[in-house]
């Protein structure tokens, strides 16, 4: 008797942790999630700025720990234990465009916003704040805008299994991977990307995204040599590339005609009017911009 409630108890306790690992579902980091960024044709209010901070005859940018001053304060309605977000209009400092079409598709997105630290009053005087500089995404500066802090949803992660790297299309919409966080031009799992499909298209926070390639649309700056996934042969190849003898195509194969290549998938953060702010969850290979994604 004793040793069936024995079991009986440890039927019940495993029981309880399977239900617990159950219950503790995968979510993005705060990282992650409060770092991300967003491309927005929406504006952002610009009439709450840090106008500088703590040692400021040396010091032009402050990290966590430090203070800043806001130019706003009590008068305004600002109180200590506030918290605000500081963000960051920025541009492409590499001035080159990967893949086709990207400066126009991302100028339709709107403009990038980089998201720079929590900032938490700890003085609100009658016409300036000091604030306390928080969870930093990267350094704050002179002329960072301020917005109120507001809790970002945290989505559920689903695991990657069964992927198919030659899943067929869907029909669902599609759009491309334009930039990566930071302008990064190669990303893989758990870097950011911003593609052009947004919330006026129906995509919602916690979406996923299939990434995948057609071979060889030579709209990618990756892709270097016309006609090298089909046609690289002496007589068919691209003059004076040297590359010979590997073989070709009986016939006029392309990106339509042959199967496209999924190579990942991740899951929606942010979205802006005609953009996503979008998280690799999973990656099997370089993920570039130009390369294309299918909402799932």
């Amino acid at each position: 008797m004793r040793g069936k409630i024995v079991l009986a108890g440890l039927i019940l306790t495993l029981s309880g942790a399977v239900a617990s690992a159950q219950s503790s579902a995968q979510v993005p980091t705060q990282d992650q999630i409060y770092c991300s960024g967003l491309v927005t044709t929406e504006p952002m209010p610009h009439n709450t700025i840090v106008i500088t901070g703590e040692e400021s005859e040396y010091k032009m940018t402050y990290n966590n720990g430090d203070e800043v001053f806001i130019n706003r304060g009590s008068k305004e309605g600002v109180r200590a234990g506030d918290e605000f977000m500081a963000m960051r209009q920025v541009g492409d400092p590499y001035g080159i465009e990967w893949t086709k079409w990207e400066w126009a598709i991302l100028h339709k997105m709107g403009k990038v916003w980089e998201d720079e630290a929590r900032l938490k009053v700890i003085e609100a005087r009658p016409n300036v704040s000091i604030a306390e500089v928080e969870h930093t995404c990267n350094y704050v500066q002179r002329d960072d805008i301020v917005v109120p802090f507001t809790v970002r949803p945290a989505p559920t992660l689903k695991p990657e299994v069964n992927f198919d790297r030659f899943a067929p299309a869907n029909g669902k919409p599609l759009a491309m991977v334009i930039t990566g966080k930071k302008f990064q031009a190669l990303v893989g799992t758990n870097d950011i990307v911003y593609v052009n499909l947004g919330n006026n298209q129906g995509v919602k926070i916690g979406d996923y995204f299939r990434i995948f390639r057609y071979q060889g649309t030579q709209h990618e700056t990756v892709y270097q040599t016309p006609r090298y996934a089909f046609d690289l042969e002496s007589g068919m190849g691209v003059k004076d590339m040297n590359i010979y003898g590997y073989g070709s195509s009986p016939k006029k194969y392309n990106w339509s005609n042959t199967p496209r290549e999924d190579i990942g998938e991740g899951i929606v953060l942010r979205t802006g009017p005609n953009s996503s702010t979008v998280l690799i969850t999973f990656s099997l290979q370089e993920v570039y911009p130009g390369d294309y994604v299918e909402l799932e």
